[in-house]
């Protein structure tokens, strides 16, 4: 699944320099997460590197786009172009 940025975010701006997809951003009122970008860090990390620093916990699985890690994988492969 890809993440999703709750209405509890703080807009502390932690997460975005954090993602290494490039998928999160600053939308109108608090930062949203591109699910076509998100991979849940597979690829690169093994947790999810913005959910490690968000001070609320306001980064939940987005029940809206399920995946699975093979799924994650071949995003993360077509977005580094491996």
């Amino acid at each position: 699944m890809a993440l999703m940025i709750t209405d509890e975010c703080i807009n502390c701006d932690v997460c975005e320099p954090e993602c290494p997809n490039e998928a999160i951003s600053a939308g109108e009122e608090i930062y949203v997460i591109d699910p076509n970008k998100c991979t849940e860090c597979v690829g690169h990390y093994d947790e999810p590197q913005c959910q490690l620093v968000c001070p609320v916990d306001c980064i939940p699985l987005d029940p809206n786009h399920k995946e699975s890690q093979d799924e994650l994988m071949d995003k993360y492969h077509q977005l580094t172009g491996q």
